[in-house]
């Protein structure tokens, strides 16, 4: 069983919504500070989002900030992503990673399952 299985892509129209969700297993997932990464086709690796364990400290990368909100639920263990005003620069597939991190963090994503996001009409 992975630790973290990430769902709620889809295909959705510019300017459409969609909520991604991540479920834990495996670890304290209350004690983790847990973040949104993304990887598009031919590009790096991109930190979105953190939030620590207890929902208390939040950040975002510039290109998400006012569109994206991350939360979480520490009694269901899940991680959550809501992703408004969605554009096509934002097609690609996102993971749920564990700990905090910033502008150029990148994490393994080795066996990491990740949902596809696709914007576009």
């Amino acid at each position: 069983q992975l630790p973290l299985v990430e769902s709620g892509g889809g295909l959705v129209q510019p300017g459409g919504s969609l909520r991604l969700s991540c479920q834990a297993s495996g670890f304290s997932f209350r004690d983790m500070d847990m973040s949104w990464v993304r990887q598009a086709p031919g590009k790096d690796q991109e930190w979105l989002s953190s939030i620590d364990k207890n929902g208390e400290i939040i950040s975002y990368a510039d290109s998400v900030r006012g569109r994206f909100t991350i939360s979480r639920d520490n009694a269901k263990n899940q991680l959550y992503l809501q992703m408004d005003s969605l554009k096509p620069e934002d097609t690609a597939v996102y993971y749920c990673v564990r700990y905090g991190g910033y502008t150029g963090s990148v994490y393994p994503l080795l066996n990491a399952q990740g949902t596809q996001v696709t914007v576009s009409s």
